[in-house]
This record gives structure tokens, sequence and C-alpha cells, in this order.
């Protein structure tokens, strides 16, 4: 398993474009307040529901949309590999397997799957620990991240 690095999460959050696969179609759901917070930071976001037409009022894709560059995966973990196989059709050459408390998205074969297709894979985290002017609750997830050792490191290698 390749450890998930600074550089590689700046990269997927600077995609022209990000399709977030598992959107909700609660409006109360975590997964629909990152979607609309990224939206309204200006992320070129995209909601990935079969069972949506449309969210936030933005119509809902089935699959992974045809050269969409980033892949945010909110689904369970059960999913992800069908997910990945998705995105790995769709052309995508990053993909991000969300993760907050428990397993979340991350399946490691999934991701292996999908470096061995050419992209790159970030491995659990939530995308609120890495923006600016987060929350209080994210900021303290990520600082207690940094305490335990599994906050991503800045590469000798990367930029």
């Amino acid at each position: 398993m390749a450890d998930t690095t600074l550089p590689a999460v700046r990269r997927f959050l600077r995609a022209r474009s990000i399709a977030i696969v598992g959107v909700s179609r609660d409006p109360k759901h975590f997964s629909r307040m990152l979607f609309r917070d990224l939206r309204k930071r200006g992320l070129p976001v995209v909601p990935v529901n079969p069972r949506a037409s449309e969210i936030e009022g933005i119509p809902a894709a089935k699959s992974v949309p045809e050269g969409t560059e980033a892949v945010l995966v909110m689904t369970p973990a059960a999913a992800t590999l069908a997910v990945c196989e998705d995105a790995i059709a769709a052309g995508a050459e990053k993909l991000w397997m969300y993760r907050a408390i428990g397993h979340g998205a991350v399946d490691h074969s999934a991701a292996e799957r999908c470096r061995e297709a050419g992209m790159e894979v970030v491995e659990g985290h939530c995308p609120y620990m890495f923006l600016e002017d987060t929350a209080w609750i994210h900021r303290l997830h990520g600082g207690l991240m940094k305490l335990t050792g599994k906050y991503p490191q800045q590469s000798q290698t990367e930029n």
C-alpha cells in the first residue's frame, strides 16, 4: 500500500473536474454537505448517483462522466471496486477514497487496481482536513491525525 502524500492531496483538489460518487439524495447527509461546500469554494464538482436526477440543482450523472479528471468515492467500501472500474473506464487520473471514521470507502485492493491502471490514489482522509477556513471539528480531526502520525506527509520526491 502506498502512503498518501500532501502533494497528491493538493493535485486532487486542483483537478479541472471532480466527480463525487455517492452523493446522497438526503440534503442533510454529510456527502451533500461536502458537495455543497466544495461547490461554494469553486471546485468543479459533478454529483454521481444512479438513483438521483439532480443534486442541489445540478444534474446527477449515473456513472463517472467520460473525461473526468478526479473521482471522490463516498460509497461504502463494498462498492469501491466497481466505482474504481467505472473511473478507469472514464479515463480518470486521480481517485480519492473518502474516510473519516471506520473504513469509509477505502478498499486497498481497489486502490492497487487503480494504481495499476496509472491513477494517483488518495487512500482515506476527509477532504475538509485539507481545505482552508474549515469548521473547528475538521481542523481538530486533522490535528489528531498529525498527533497520531496518520496525516499525509510532504514527500521528498514530489511537489
